[in-house]
């Protein structure tokens, strides 16, 4: 899976960057779509709870706030996850 990165007002280091390909390139199991876009975001810097993860595969999409970048990926990926088994056990009952 092509995972595509935008970081917003920061610049993000080689390691998130592994981290969120590791992490999202996870997904590839539950779904057949080949790109995943990843954007991280930095909303009012000097509070806790700042940093925003976008992330949108296959049509669907998950938005989470957290302390790290890491809390927020794994949040992402743990809704994404739960949104494309859901959309899975719908179109097989239908």
């Amino acid at each position: 899976m092509e995972v595509k990165i935008q970081s917003l007002h920061f610049d993000a280091t080689e390691k998130l960057i592994a981290y969120t390909e590791k992490k999202v390139g996870k997904l590839e199991r539950f779904t057949d779509s080949e790109i995943a876009q990843v954007v991280f975001k930095i909303n009012k810097p000097q509070s806790a709870m700042n940093k925003e993860v976008s992330i949108t595969v296959g049509g669907l999409h998950a938005q989470k706030t957290s302390d790290t970048f890491e809390e927020a990926i794994d949040s992402c990926v743990d809704a994404l996850k739960g949104q494309i088994e859901k959309k899975k056990n719908k179109s097989s009952l239908g």
